[in-house]
């Protein structure tokens, strides 16, 4: 249950830095108010009607585009000398104590390992309760 909650959760953040970083554009073709044609990454079809000119264009008769972009963060490298001296402190302590908590232990020997235990034929315990009524 532990693996699998760690994965996920691994899996949740790497999904979360994808979708920070990732930059797209919404690229979208009007014919008068009406929406001809929505694309995502590319651009979008136009209707085969002619633009008009700067000066003529009305939002009733004519065609627009509209591109729409949605910029993603560069900045998530964060320098160590950028941090005060108690930060750098704290991070070097606490990664030098987490590396330590995985590092292995020796192997114990256990001298009857080997030997299985006696078998039971009767349950002395049992055998030599006494009960008072």
């Amino acid at each position: 249950m532990k693996k699998i909650l760690q994965k996920s959760g691994s899996l949740v953040l790497a999904l979360l830095v994808l979708f920070s970083t990732m930059s797209f554009t919404v690229d979208k073709h009007f014919c008068g108010t009406y929406l001809v044609d929505q694309a995502i990454f590319s651009e979008a079809q136009d209707c085969g009607m002619e633009h008009p000119s700067e000066g003529e264009m009305t939002t009733e008769d004519g065609c627009s585009d509209q591109k729409i972009s949605v910029e993603g963060q560069d900045d998530l490298k964060i320098s160590f000398n950028d941090l005060e001296l108690p930060q750098q402190v704290f991070l070097s302590t606490f990664t030098y104590s987490y590396v330590g908590l995985f590092q292995e232990l020796p192997q114990q020997l256990i001298p009857f390992s080997d030997y299985s235990p006696p078998l039971l034929v009767r349950d002395i315990q049992v055998l030599n309760e006494t009960f008072l009524i």
